[in-house]
């Protein structure tokens, strides 16, 4: 009986030193990517309404997010709680406003408390040549991530969702009905971005490990970030502890 209860109590010892070491790796971890929803699931099953409401998520400070906005009829990008939201007014023109009353059919964000600058070689100067190269400096970080790019832009394309009212969605075809291109050049500009080689077709496309949005530094341009020319850029990642 003796033996019995030694036993016992060394395997419970154990069960609790491993949850121990388990609930100490989850509450050390750098930070956390959440993500809402999928993009497939908007692009082909229609499900364009509201996945998450910003007015519900209680921290704000070091919260960073991308998405399009509900209905397929804007752009958000979330910058240390400060929530903008680009909707199309003409082909050449566009509104970005300040409002935590946005929501989006999906999203991903993180709450992130410091960043590290990684320096990027002038060889990089295209969004090809930018998703390698973070691919390449990333590989000690967990993974999903967000990070940011801050600098110039000689040339760059972005676009703004405006589906038209009342519009039912089965494909990528349909769902991109209204999309409206702008072409920006000399811009100076902040880049949130979002990389992942598992969230394909959840938050990134099915060809791509990032998902980007670009606002420029007058605060009056942003969308998601389809073509580029990087003239000089910084690299920002979350900063994590030594391991």
């Amino acid at each position: 009986m003796k033996y019995i209860l030694f036993y016992g109590c060394l395997i419970l010892l154990l069960l609790s030193a491993c949850n121990s070491k388990q609930k100490k790796a989850t509450e050390e971890k750098p930070y956390e990517v959440f993500v809402t929803a999928a993009m497939k699931d908007v692009m082909w099953n229609g499900k364009l309404g509201p996945a998450i409401a910003f007015d519900t998520l209680q921290h704000k400070k070091g919260l960073y997010g991308l998405g399009p906005s509900s209905y397929l009829r804007g752009e958000i990008m979330i910058l240390d709680g400060e929530t903008y939201v680009s909707q199309v007014t003409s082909d050449s023109t566009m509104t970005v406003s300040i409002s935590d009353k946005a929501s989006a059919p999906f999203f991903v964000h993180s709450y992130i408390s410091d960043w590290e600058e990684v320096k990027i070689p002038d060889t990089v100067q295209t969004l090809q040549q930018l998703e390698k190269f973070i691919d390449q400096v990333s590989q000690d970080n967990d993974r999903p991530f967000p990070f940011l790019v801050k600098g110039t832009v000689t040339s760059a394309t972005i676009h703004i969702q405006n589906l038209p009212k009342g519009t039912t969605v089965s494909s990528p075809a349909e769902a991109h009905q209204g999309q409206t291109n702008y072409k920006l050049q000399n811009k100076e500009v902040t880049m949130l971005g979002f990389f992942s080689t598992e969230h394909q077709g959840i938050f990134t496309h099915h060809d791509s490990y990032l998902h980007i949005h670009l606002l420029t530094e007058a605060k009056t341009e942003m969308g998601h970030l389809d073509e580029a020319v990087f003239h000089s850029i910084s690299l920002f990642l979350p900063k994590e502890d030594e391991k």
